[in-house]
């Protein structure tokens, strides 16, 4: 980067928040794409930490008028690669613009700096009684911001849907270093074109998200997990559908090949005590009083055991409960350096059976393993292409566009909430119509007509 950039970035935030140092730098430049498949940064860029909105829009419109690129960097915690400068750029960490500013409970929203990481929010609503935030990506140091842009979602988007159903209001500075308040504490506004909800999703393409209102609401206070072990995964996928139509919504129901909840339970010292059978349902539920939460436990029983569940194992205390989700959530740990391409596809749930026996007959075909996890209750499956002796097998793309094929077989996604980023840009052309692509590069161009935001991720141009 340029000494006059430099200089300049530094006459905006000082220099002690400008980083040039190679080592230092280094630990901006990725997200946790697996490194087989991780695009490569452009390590000429540098890091620029703004405190607050107005040096951002100052930063933004320096960069803007002398075709600079600037990269959005949250917590890091993607999956696409998102935020990997490709190009010479100017790394944007939201990292300073950490404070929660209100908590209302009045009109039940949090307003927050984008910088605010999720573990900042839940401990500040702990200081709330009775109250929470529902959304969880699985990372705690995912920042606001950056939940807002990918739209993030997660194991509980059975019953609270994704991120973009619990924003109310964002401030955003846009390539040109203007500032917009779109929404705000209103339930109801619907003056115009939503831009609102283009900038979610958008993965940092279209504008500087500076700081959001949320929805918060009240919290569930009793909660279990429950373990449904079956023989055969037609009969597990029969129970789902079942638990769904008969107006009960779990906050989670989750399912693993087998050998992840029995090999990392090993890992973490312990035992998975579903010995039986050969499709786990982890199904995990919060209510608001007791009763209720007695009476929907008797009811997803009494549905697994309709369809052929052996016994069900029942966790009531949180101890259990964390057991549980520890074990579920640790699988990567287990398998992650094997790992060359992951996926995140989604199809409808009655096609989650259909669709899986489809996943496990390529893995067959290509003589390989599946390591599958699925939030089984709204239809979006993680799998992945697993390394030959350290090294991405030769058969890899081809296996890709058949997964892919599949997938849209049953009008599925290629990703159900990882997104697009850098590392699924030509595969969108798989899946979206030219019509569809030149309206999201219409789109881009009117936000960024420049093209220094993020460029090359989601949608070229």
């Amino acid at each position: 980067m340029e000494l006059k950039t430099v200089n300049e970035l530094i006459g905006i935030v000082g220099e002690d928040y400008v980083i040039t140092n190679p080592s230092q730098k280094i630990s901006y430049m990725y997200d946790q794409v697996e490194m087989a498949m991780r695009p490569e940064a452009n390590e000429n860029s540098i890091v620029v930490k703004p405190k607050n909105t107005d040096e951002i829009s100052k930063i933004m419109k320096y960069a803007n008028e002398h075709n600079i690129v600037v990269v959005v960097r949250g917590g890091g915690t993607g999956l696409c690669g998102a935020c990997t400068p490709v190009r010479e750029s100017i790394i944007l960490s939201t990292e300073r613009l950490n404070k929660i500013i209100e908590i209302d409970e009045d009109n039940m929203v949090a307003v927050l700096e984008a910088g605010v990481t999720l573990y900042d929010l839940l401990e500040e609503l702990e200081n709330h009684e009775g109250v929470g935030f529902p959304v969880h990506p699985g990372d705690e140091g995912a920042q606001m911001g950056g939940m807002a842009v990918t739209n993030a979602g997660g194991a509980r988007a059975v019953k609270h849907g994704v991120m973009r159903k619990h924003i109310q209001g964002m401030e955003v500075v846009l390539p040109s270093g203007k500032i917009m308040e779109l929404g705000g504490k209103l339930i109801k506004n619907n003056a115009g074109y939503n831009l609102m909800q283009l900038i979610i999703g958008s993965e940092g393409t279209l504008a500087v998200v500076t700081k959001i209102i949320l929805k918060i609401y009240p919290k569930d206070k009793y909660s279990a997990t429950i373990i449904a072990p079956f023989e055969s995964f037609d009969d597990a996928s029969r129970a789902v559908l079942e638990i769904l139509k008969s107006g009960v919504t779990p906050l989670a129901v989750e399912y693993q090949d087998k050998h992840l909840f029995v090999d990392t339970a090993k890992m973490l010292g312990t035992q998975w005590q579903a010995e039986k059978g050969n499709a786990d349902l982890m199904i995990i539920i919060s209510e608001k009083t007791e009763a209720a939460l007695y009476e929907t436990c008797s009811l997803i029983n009494e549905i697994c055991e309709k369809n052929n569940s052996y016994e069900t194992l029942f966790a009531g205390k949180k101890s259990e409960q964390d057991e549980l989700l520890l074990i579920r959530s640790q699988h990567y740990e287990l398998i992650k350096d094997i790992i060359g391409h992951s996926f995140d596809t989604a199809v409808a749930v009655a096609d989650v059976p259909a669709y899986l026996k489809e996943l496990k007959s390529l893995a067959e075909e290509y003589n390989t393993i599946t390591n599958i996890t699925a939030h089984i209750a709204d239809g979006n499956i993680h799998s992945d292409i697993v390394l030959v002796d350290g090294k991405m097998p030769p058969y890899a793309e081809e296996l890709k566009e058949k997964i892919f094929k599949t997938c849209f077989k049953y009008n599925g996604t290629i990703t159900g909430e990882h997104g697009i980023g850098k590392l699924r840009i030509n595969d969108l052309k798989l899946q979206k119509s030219s019509t569809e692509l030149d309206l999201m590069r219409g789109i881009k161009k009117l936000f960024d007509p420049n093209n220094i935001l993020n460029p090359g991720t989601v949608i070229e141009v």
